[in-house]
């Protein structure tokens, strides 16, 4: 790996090491329910799905996905919270940079990314898309949320983040193997300068 990258992963996970529990307390009510349903109402077949909860956290978002009847597995690089996410969900939970994935093949029906791909570098996220779009079954939906931008890329106090405008973002999961679904900002009902998140839905194609 890329010892720049390496480097920026590591200082971005020490952050959340340090801040697990206060970030804990303070996300545990936040709604996310609208970014449930997009990646729910995306996918096809029967449930229940296999979802991968992609940089899950202390586990709250496992824990919906579980209690509407699905199989979730989260994945974090943080520690702390794969230990956290484990006790509050009773979910499997993988300890895993975002960057150096091992993902079982044709395996999850959904990715649910919610907040968590804008932590990788630009340089490598071509390589973490292609392990997602190889990780999904045949026409599995990734779901994805960041805050976006105007294609900023740098730290944000102790925090690295890319922060990407819709086109620019459309041409990296375009290059993946993917094909646009819906994309939406939020919180709804706001003006647009009131809208930090870019929301979307992507299907293998």
């Amino acid at each position: 790996m890329d010892k720049s990258i390496e480097q920026i992963t590591r200082l971005t996970l020490e952050h959340y090491e340090r801040n697990a529990r206060q970030f804990l307390e303070g996300t545990r009510d936040h709604d996310v329910s609208q970014n449930i349903a997009a990646l729910l109402d995306a996918l096809e077949g029967a449930p229940p799905f296999r979802i991968l909860d992609l940089g899950c956290g202390p586990g709250r978002d496992l824990c919906a996905f579980k209690a509407l009847g699905h199989e979730p597995t989260g994945i974090d690089g943080s520690a702390r919270f794969v230990e956290m996410a484990r006790e509050w969900s009773g979910c499997p939970v993988w300890q895993q940079d975002f960057v150096a994935l091992d993902l079982p093949t044709a395996y999850f029906d959904g990715v649910y990314a919610n907040a968590s791909l804008f932590h990788v570098p630009s340089a490598a996220l071509p390589d973490v898309l292609s392990k997602l779009h190889a990780a999904l079954k045949p026409r599995g939906v990734l779901f994805s949320s960041n805050p976006r931008g105007h294609n900023e890329e740098g730290w944000n106090g102790p925090r690295y983040g890319s922060y990407y405008d819709y086109a620019t973002w459309e041409r990296y999961l375009l290059a993946a193997g993917f094909a646009p679904l819906q994309h939406y900002y939020r919180p709804a009902g706001l003006p647009r300068e009131q809208q930090p998140w870019l929301a979307s839905v992507w299907r293998k194609a």
